[in-house]
């Protein structure tokens, strides 16, 4: 499973397998059960985490009670909150595992520690953050100027997996709708 770690590693910078090596030993490896948390809200967000095997939420409650979703996590990507980890302060957010998940954890004084030793590892990070702040003003663009239905089709396209892994009471608060409204949409679609 670490060839899949080391494999996008490689796609974004230039380490050889005895840097690999030593890279890892920055890593603990978490078996994470089906429902436990890797951080609860409140909590110092003390690590940052690469998905190995599984699938990930982070989320937040409302002020009404109800459960929140920002992001998903699969293989091979990563998941914290990343402010109050590199502020390395209490978490607005909780991340729980939907799957039996394993996770790579690295600490921040870990990070810290290893981006001295391995400076590539920046333009690693860099590229990883880059990606995914993309994604996360596209994602601002679509609650902003798409329809509901119109947001969970183009999900569907790009995200296919998620709609097998991903109960459909999380996917409708990942998309900010009600369970029902996306039962509604996804018969109106199968039906065609």
């Amino acid at each position: 499973m670490l060839e899949s770690f080391f494999h996008h590693i490689k796609k974004f910078t230039d380490v050889d397998d005895v840097e690999l090596d030593e890279l890892i030993k920055y890593f603990d490896l978490i078996k994470v059960k089906k429902k436990e948390r890797l951080l609860i809200e409140g909590q110092l967000c003390r690590k940052n985490f690469f998905v190995l095997k599984g699938c990930l939420r982070m989320y937040f409650i409302r002020e009404n009670g109800i459960e929140q979703i920002t992001q998903f996590a699969i293989e091979n990507w990563w998941i914290t909150d990343n402010l109050a980890f590199l502020q390395q302060e209490k978490s607005t957010f909780t991340i729980q595992a939907i799957e039996a998940s394993e996770v790579l954890a690295i600490s921040y004084d870990a990070q810290e520690k290893m981006l001295n030793q391995f400076p590539q590892m920046e333009r690693y990070f860099r590229k990883v953050y880059e990606k995914s702040f993309a994604a996360s003003q596209m994602r601002i663009k679509f609650i902003n100027d798409y329809s509901r239905e119109e947001i969970y089709l183009y999900f569907a396209k790009v995200q296919p997996a998620f709609l097998q892994r991903v109960p459909q009471y999380m996917l409708a608060s990942y998309l900010g709708f009600t369970p029902e409204y996306l039962s509604e949409i996804k018969k109106k679609h199968l039906g065609k």
